[in-house]
């Protein structure tokens, strides 16, 4: 993927629950999608970065919370022995809407000069303030490749922190989807998706698209209460959370 400006992607979030009841949702969302590189060496005035707009992004809601994320990010790659990401870091997150930030799961792919993909890194918060970093890295990595992970980060009271994520991620033609999938010990549990198509982050592009969803972020904490209302509904087993890891990264 050549060097790029900001841009913005509008699409939707996708969930479905297979087992032991089906449940499925699907909502219109929006996301950054920042050449975290470029961005240090030009700023772009519609993201206003640590600062205030109708969609903005700050350094301090990723990593350690310090005020650089991408040095946090390069700190990270050098501790785990990954030194050829040296290409652009686009990181596909949620922004902050009027201010407010809540972003369940962000997505920073770390290419190599050649732009190959040298790892990702899969940031997840949950609704307690709590944060868990997944490293994806290896000869295997690449777009399109399905990648694993053992779970082991609390974020749902209706799955145990048992199993495994799938991820896979897809990007061509403007498009752009982020799949996390979740098996437990008897398969397929959790099915899920984060897509959209990316244009030209700008003051106007910005302004559509808080005028579209002008509480997104709100909407997103709403959304996931009002669906984990459903599930105790159609009462699922709930499941008290457990104590975080104590790394903070998951290799």
């Amino acid at each position: 993927m050549t060097p790029s400006a900001a841009q913005l992607g509008m699409g939707q979030v996708y969930h479905r629950r297979l087992r032991p009841r089906a449940h499925a949702f699907a909502y219109p969302s929006y996301f950054l999608w920042l050449p975290m590189r470029s961005l240090r060496r030009e700023a772009v005035a519609a993201l206003n970065r640590n600062g205030f707009g109708w969609l903005s992004f700050h350094d301090a809601d990723h990593g350690d919370g310090g005020s650089d994320a991408l040095a946090w990010l390069d700190t990270l790659l050098a501790s785990e022995g990954i030194d050829d990401a040296d290409g652009e870091v686009w990181l596909q997150t949620y922004p902050r809407v009027l201010g407010h930030a809540f972003k369940p799961v962000s997505f920073w792919f770390c290419e190599r000069a050649d732009s190959s993909l040298a790892a990702v890194v899969v940031e997840v918060n949950n609704t307690f303030g709590e944060r868990h970093c997944y490293l994806l890295c290896g000869a295997d990595l690449s777009w399109g490749s399905e990648q694993t992970a053992a779970k082991v980060f609390h974020v749902s009271p209706f799955c145990r922190v048992e199993g495994r994520y799938r991820f896979r991620f897809l990007h061509g033609n403007r498009h752009v989807i982020s799949c996390v999938d979740h098996d437990d010990d008897t398969g397929p549990l959790l099915l899920t998706s984060l897509s959209g198509r990316l244009q030209p982050l700008t003051s106007r592009s910005a302004r559509a698209a808080f005028f579209a969803m002008p509480a997104l972020t709100l909407m997103i904490v709403a959304r996931i209460h009002w669906q984990a209302l459903k599930l105790a509904v159609k009462r699922l087993p709930f499941f008290s959370k457990p104590q975080p890891p104590e790394r903070f990264v998951t290799r």
